[in-house]
């Protein structure tokens, strides 16, 4: 069976949709629908009973003039099945239910109950707070907590719509303005201080790059880094009068100890020739 519903149509190449004429229909079109019977209902004019599920072709139009809420209302219009008189009801987003309009009386309203139960209930409640005091004094305080839980849950929900809707205001001013963010007296001040005390570190203490010990000639390149500290405002000393007289020695023993490379020669074409060692210059 699954052979025979198609989904896909064909078209032909020479197929245009801008050639097909637009329907202009009016603003308010009836539509014919099918549907069923959304309640038991009795036809006004014969007395026919029709049940809920009866299957019906309707047509269907949008209520003017009515709405619950910016809710769109529909009416249905139906035909009896025994004597053909046309029934109508509409929707009811209210009781999330239907309602009955013209030519047929609904048999069972459910809201209609609930509502008579309330009542009931309320009568009840009232007798009893009249014959027994505390069990009025009962209700009052349990009907004033939950009030006041009411209340705060209230009060919860506007605080945190207010900081979200700050919050949001700050976000847009921040991005129209181009600022990052926006820094307070307090968080101004603290950044000032920081940079004052990272200013007197830097006259304070400065670093020394000196040779490694023990190392040799060709690894004079390696260095290590030393921490000298100074006093505040004097005048930034020599870096070789703060070694002491063995380390200054040592440096300059290593100084005239390192040989003077000799740049390789290079031909035109910028390759380099090694020269060749002969037995005599290696011994």
């Amino acid at each position: 069976m699954s052979e025979r519903k198609v989904l896909n149509k064909y078209f032909p190449p020479d197929f245009d949709p801008s050639l097909i004429p637009r329907r202009r229909q009016p603003k308010n079109a009836q539509q014919v629908v099918r549907l069923m019977a959304p309640f038991s209902m009795r036809c006004n004019t014969c007395g026919e009973y029709i049940y809920k599920g009866k299957k019906f072709n309707a047509r269907k139009e949008t209520v003017e003039g009515e709405d619950y809420y910016g809710i769109k209302i529909f009416r249905f219009y139906i035909k009896c099945t025994l004597c053909s008189a046309e029934i109508t009801f509409k929707t009811d987003p209210k009781n999330t239910d239907y309602a009955a309009e013209h030519g047929a009386s609904r048999n069972f309203e459910p809201w209609r109950e609930e509502q008579a139960v309330e009542e009931e209930d309320r009568l009840a409640k009232l007798e009893e707070e009249e014959n027994n005091p505390m069990k009025a004094l009962e209700n009052r305080t349990v009907d004033s907590k939950r009030e006041m839980d009411i209340l705060d849950a209230l009060q919860d929900i506007r605080a945190r719509n207010a900081r979200n809707e700050r919050m949001g205001m700050s976000v847009d001013l921040l991005e129209r303005i181009g600022i990052e963010e926006i820094q307070t007296e307090e968080d101004k001040a603290k950044k000032a201080a920081d940079e004052e005390d990272e200013r007197l570190v830097r006259e304070v203490f400065s670093k020394v790059a000196m040779p490694a010990a023990g190392s040799s000639g060709s690894e004079s390149s390696s260095s290590t880094t030393v921490t000298v500290k100074r006093k505040a405002g004097d005048a930034e000393p020599d870096l070789r009068s703060l070694l002491p007289e063995e380390t200054r020695s040592l440096i300059s023993s290593k100084a005239a100890a390192v040989p003077v490379l000799k740049k390789r020669k290079t031909n035109s074409l910028g390759i380099k020739i090694k020269a060749k060692v002969t037995a005599k210059a290696a011994v």
